[in-house]
């Protein structure tokens, strides 16, 4: 069976994140989280006598967050948004970013053990992880900098942030980014580390256009991505 697609960053999924305007008022869990598989979905159909196998992964809880207080477990797969079933990353990443800030909510989570109801309070998204989101939606991610590159990526100096993935008919792929590309300006700020992009991008909205300036193949090269189109309340 073929995965279905996710957002892969370094080979970690992107932080479960938001959607909402304004990046420095987004709600956050705290885990990372993918699409089940095809046969990840028949089996939790089959295992937990339900018609149809959705959900979403819980890939890893980082510590000392809102999920890890409540207990999740990196394998959970998240079912249900106060009693609304989640079908994919993208409708809970909404979800989650549309809850009040130090609100309380309840996700029903698939266990071996069986089904189970976990009570969460939200904090509000640290900016550099409200950066990687936002990078997200305008389509691309950021390499870790302790990653090596991938075969065929242009190899790039150590903590430099170079895009190591680019979503396909994203804002990005039609500004022209390319996997490879090193950011050295965010708008008009100079960024040398992804950590500093992160910061760039963390105060950032997405009804203006970003500009960025990358360095490819020796050269300097100046983008423009659109503002992402207006997504779907859920």
């Amino acid at each position: 069976m073929t995965p279905r697609r996710c957002l892969l960053a370094g080979g970690l999924v992107v932080l479960l994140a938001a959607g909402a305007a304004d990046a420095r008022e987004w709600s956050w869990l705290g885990v990372r989280i993918r699409e089940l598989s095809e046969q990840e979905m028949e089996e939790v159909a089959g295992r937990h006598g339900i018609g149809e196998g959705f959900g979403v992964v819980i890939v890893e809880v980082i510590e000392e967050t809102p999920a890890a207080r409540a207990g999740m477990r990196a394998g959970d797969i998240v079912v249900a948004f106060e009693g609304r079933p989640v079908t994919d990353t993208r409708l809970l990443q909404r979800l989650i970013a549309r809850a009040p800030v130090d609100g309380d909510i309840r996700l029903t989570v698939l266990r071996r053990e069986g089904r189970t109801a976990l009570p969460i309070r939200l904090v509000t998204m640290p900016r550099p992880m409200a950066g990687e989101r936002v990078a997200a939606e305008f389509g691309f991610v950021l390499r870790e900098p302790d990653v090596p590159a991938a075969p065929g990526m242009r190899p790039s100096p150590v903590g430099a942030p170079a895009v190591t993935f680019v979503i396909r008919g994203s804002v990005a792929e039609k500004a022209g980014l390319e996997v490879g590309d090193v950011i050295l300006q965010v708008n008009d700020q100079a960024v040398l580390t992804r950590d500093a992009v992160r910061e760039a991008l963390g105060v950032l909205a997405f009804d203006r256009p970003l500009q960025l300036t990358v360095r490819r193949d020796g050269r300097h090269v100046s983008l423009t991505l659109t503002a992402p189109e207006e997504r779907p309340k859920p």
